[in-house]
């Protein structure tokens, strides 16, 4: 979900720079360090949900997950994720940055972790590898198109924003009243997470620091995360 950005950005202070306004040689090393960050946010999740899976505290954590308390790991999956892109934006401290990082990437992979082992026992193991080329394949797209056009997407930040809200509340009201959300919300939930993949892109170009490469790191991670959520619930609709 997105939260309310203050990339603290004075232009008199003689800090960093915008990413904009940088110099090609600062520019290309803050891209470089962000997608590094963003390889390692990943390989981190899929390494995270393996160690837990091994861990004593999985059993019972998913059996909590899978229960009737799926607001309140909602909720504290919500609160965490905040809680990481905070640090990961605002706190100065690097090693507070890689702390929400790691927030950010532990919330998410406990989040995909139920998920996972059921299209894993239900339909096997290939499913995973299909909704991670095509989670690759959309990410690719929606970054060209930042990359190519070099137009600045901050406009999509509102209708984001409703998006996001929008999307909740359907949750939330699946929730509480016992309904699923169907095909055709797993497919709008993919337009949403591509169109936070062209925000939160063209915010690394127009918007960020050159020294905020964690941050714009975990903000990709997010929509990622969702992205790859949404295109495997369709995969397992379409085995149904």
């Amino acid at each position: 979900m997105m939260q309310s950005q203050d990339f603290g950005y004075d232009g008199s202070s003689g800090g960093p720079s915008l990413v904009s306004h940088a110099m090609p040689e600062e520019r290309q090393s803050f891209l470089r360090r962000t997608y590094m960050h963003l390889a390692g946010a990943i390989f981190g999740c899929v390494a995270f949900i393996a160690l837990f899976l091994k861990s004593p505290f999985a059993e019972p954590a998913i059996q909590f997950m899978i229960s009737s308390n799926w607001l309140i790991v909602l909720g504290l999956f919500i609160g965490a994720s905040w809680l990481g892109d905070w640090m990961a934006l605002n706190v100065k401290s690097r090693g507070l940055q890689y702390l929400g990082l790691a927030i950010g990437v532990s919330a998410y992979g406990i989040l995909l972790t139920p998920m996972i082992l059921i299209a894993q026992y239900q339909i096997g193991g290939a499913i995973l590898m299909q909704a991670a080329f095509l989670t690759l394949v959309v990410f690719a797209g929606m970054t060209a198109v930042v990359f190519v056009t070099g137009k600045d997407f901050s406009i999509l930040r509102v209708g984001l924003a409703v998006g996001s809200l929008v999307a909740l509340g359907a949750i939330v009201a699946g929730t509480i009243f016992d309904f699923n959300l169907g095909l055709g919300f797993s497919i709008a939930m993919v337009g949403l997470s591509a169109a936070m993949i062209v925000y939160q892109t063209s915010n690394m170009v127009h918007v960020y620091r050159t020294d905020q490469h964690v941050a714009a790191a975990l903000a990709l991670f997010s929509s990622i995360g969702m992205l790859f959520w949404y295109i495997l619930r369709i995969l397992m609709f379409t085995r149904d």
